[in-house]
Parts: C-alpha cells; structure tokens; sequence
C-alpha cells in the first residue's frame, strides 16, 4: 500500500510540497466570496481518499510528524485527526491539525488529494443556520458575493456533523469550488476533541 501511497502523490512529503499551491486556491475562493480569513485561525487541513486500504497507509504514514487526537466514528466511518508536531506554516496561517476521514462507503471524490481548508469563526451559533447569518455580519460582503459566486458553480453546504460524545454544537458551513473547499465552524477542533474527552 505504501506503493500506491507513493504513485498516487499521497506520501506525506509530496502533500506537503503541494500546500502552498492549495492555499493559494483556497485564498481564491475566498476573495472570490470577499471573505478575509488572513486573520482567522486556520485549524486543520483536510486530505480525500477513496480507498480504506489507501487511508490505512496514509495514517500510518502521517504519524512520524504528529500524535493522532482523535479517532471518531462520524457518519458511521472513522475521521482520524493527528496534531502536527510543528505547524504548518503558509500564507500567514499556522495549521496545527490533519485530517484524514476514511473513505464513506459508496463515495468516491473526483480527486485523492488535499479537499479543504477549515477555519475557526468564532459564534455563539448551535445551528448551521444561526451561524450563516453571523458569517453574513462578519463579512458585509459575503452574502451578494455569495449569490453571484453560485451562477459561477460555488456550492455552499450547511451542516452539523457530531462525533458520539461531543459536547460543543459545531454547526459548519462549506463552500465548495472545483475540489477546493473552505469549512468554517465556531471552535477548533482541539476544542471538539476535548469536549468529547470531558
């Protein structure tokens, strides 16, 4: 497997050396959106893969450079999230956390590769809803924006994953444009994590 790992460009040196050019999509999109996330916490980062035996190498892989936090069932597959040893450090963010979601059973992504990007807003918000329309203050811009940006393909998605026992109401919301995706939810996941440990 760690074969396949290597021919797919999934080992975690070749993810690393594409992290510049995915940022640089991710800030696309959101100056596509007029959203400045330069001063938000860039919580983690998000890889795809479509193989549970591809995903099992590429978690053994990772574990050199961090320590696995968590290993939820969410949806009924497991999400591991690893915190990074050193941060990832590129346009200005600090990413301290990976992660790397088991394939779902029957989905497959158009691409195995870094997906998203996702931000810490802060917001009293408990639903994906609430959360919209305090994202909507944060950014005065975002909702006309947000209207054009969907006649251009910009996909936006709410929703309220919960991991079993997870105590803070993480209401997301996601925008999504050609395999890039930004998620923006109210605490980082650390925070999630130590909520479903209390």
């Amino acid at each position: 497997m760690q074969q396949t790992l290597i021919e797919k460009g999934l080992v975690p040196s070749a993810m690393l050396n594409k992290i510049d050019d995915f940022l640089d999509n991710i800030q696309a999109l959101c100056s596509k959106l007029s959203m400045d996330l330069s001063s938000y916490q860039a919580d983690h980062i998000a890889m795809r893969i479509n193989d549970s035996e591809v995903a099992k190498a590429a978690h053994q892989a990772w574990l050199p450079y961090g320590q696995v936090i968590s290993e939820a069932q969410i949806n009924g597959r497991p999400i591991v999230v690893l915190a990074f040893n050193q941060p990832i450090k590129s346009h200005g963010w600090s990413i301290e956390c990976l992660e790397l979601p088991y394939p779902a059973i029957g989905k497959q992504h158009p691409v195995e590769d870094w997906e998203h990007v996702e931000f810490v807003v802060p917001s009293q918000a408990q639903t994906a809803e609430a959360f919209l329309q305090d994202l909507y203050s944060k950014f005065p811009e975002l909702e006309s924006q947000l209207e054009k940006a969907k006649t251009q393909g910009v996909k936006v998605k709410l929703s309220s994953p919960k991991g079993e026992g997870e105590r803070l109401a993480n209401p997301t919301v996601a925008f999504k444009f050609n395999n890039i995706c930004i998620k923006l939810h109210p605490h980082s996941l650390k925070n999630i994590v130590a909520s479903e440990q209390e």
